[in-house]
């Protein structure tokens, strides 16, 4: 028992250091709006968690050096993290789950939602009422396209194809 609470103790410390590290929904949609702003691009919300697979796999993609370059040259990418289950509580942006609701979640995981620069909704990840999650059925690719037209009218067919076609050669497993 004697090294039971200095045990509990450094726990209970890095769940709050933790916790204490990890930046407001508000604060990281402020950065992100600003950076938006000044680079005239839209916001690519899309909300996850570290249990959903789905969710890292998106996550993967946008970091893909074929889709990055040209989703970003549009879209400044957000993740704000919700829904963890109670070991990784400290992992939540809070106040990321009002977001997620104001937006049209939630709805599974990841969701996500194309924003202007002012943080208001142009388009979100539900399509005829579902949310398509990561966008790796046909149909669901092809709402993730109309998506990103809608969010960046101006966005080059070269760029679209880019991303299209790294969404539909993803094999499931």
């Amino acid at each position: 028992m004697k090294g039971t609470l200095p045990l509990l103790t450094a726990l209970l410390l890095t769940s709050t250091l933790a916790r204490a590290e990890t930046p407001s929904a508000d604060h990281v949609l402020a950065l992100a709006k600003a950076k938006a702003t000044a680079e005239h691009k839209a916001l690519f919300v899309h909300f996850g968690a570290s249990w959903c697979v789905w969710c890292r796999r998106l996550d993967a993609f946008l970091e893909r050096p074929d889709v990055q370059p040209a989703f970003e040259k549009y879209f400044i990418p957000v993740k704000l993290v919700v829904q963890e289950k109670a070991q990784n509580k400290a992992l939540e942006n809070a106040g990321g789950e009002d977001y997620l609701k104001r937006w049209g979640g939630p709805a599974g995981l990841p969701y996500s939602a194309f924003l202007d620069a002012k943080g208001d909704l142009i388009v979100n990840s539900k399509f005829h009422g579902e949310n398509i999650g990561y966008p790796g059925e046909p149909q669901d690719i092809d709402w993730f396209i109309q998506m990103m037209k809608k969010a960046a009218p101006k966005m080059q067919e070269a760029d679209l194809r880019v991303i299209e076609t790294a969404l539909r050669s993803f094999k499931h497993n």
